[in-house]
């Protein structure tokens, strides 16, 4: 009985796949959301995925044939998925700001860093641009 080989992190089959529907506030869980609405970014497309994720320094990979299957619209924006490594061969992490697959999270951070304040979500605790509220320290 032949076994397959195992794959190494750096193969581009054993990045991660971010879709923008796992990020995107106007999408509800049902429709692919991932994180807390209220961490989730208004309408990322993949190529500023791409941007943010490369600015950190990850290794991407962008794939603008695909798609997220629970999208329903077929605009060009809604197309597109970025695969990301995470791991190196060995094992470690390849950056270790980022060490696990819960790598949704720290997404929002980093689009924070590039967009700047967004209505909703700013990223600065106690703090909505929405409702201009302001947490008391």
């Amino acid at each position: 009985m032949a076994w397959a080989a195992a794959s190494l992190a750096s193969d581009k089959s054993r990045f991660i796949c971010i879709y923008p529907a796992y990020i995107n506030n106007k999408k509800t869980i049902a429709e692919g959301r991932r994180i807390p609405i209220d961490k989730a970014v208004e309408n990322p497309t993949s190529t500023e995925i791409q941007d943010v994720c490369a600015a950190a320094g990850l290794n991407v990979l962008l794939e603008k044939s695909k798609m997220y299957p629970r999208e329903w619209n077929r605009d060009a924006q809604y197309r597109g998925r970025v695969r990301i490594q995470l791991k190196q061969d060995d094992g470690n992490p390849c950056l270790p700001q980022f060490p696990s697959r819960l790598f949704t999270k720290h997404l929002s951070r980093l689009f924070l860093k590039t967009r700047g304040p967004q209505t909703g979500w700013c990223g600065m605790e106690g703090y909505c641009e929405r409702w201009k509220f302001v947490k008391a320290t």
